[in-house]
């Protein structure tokens, strides 16, 4: 497998796992709205999946966004 070939399945690897993740927010966001709680509860539990949502997707968002390095051209 070529190096590009590489670089393209890890990005399909990040970009199914962000997908996976965001369903299971949604569930999870679903769940809790489902469920007959206090507001207050509701949005302290929808506070802590936001920030777990947040720190689960951003670095493997961050890295398909991050540019290419490679070598130092060569003098």
């Amino acid at each position: 497998m070529s190096r590009e070939q590489q670089r393209q399945a890890m990005r399909s690897v990040r970009e199914g796992l962000i997908e996976e993740l965001e369903a299971l927010y949604r569930q999870a966001f679903d769940r809790i709205s489902e469920q007959d709680l206090g507001e207050g509860a509701i949005a302290r539990l929808t506070q802590l999946l936001l920030r777990s949502r947040e720190a689960a997707i951003t670095p493997l968002q961050e890295e398909i966004e991050a540019p290419l390095i490679t070598r130092a051209p060569e003098p």
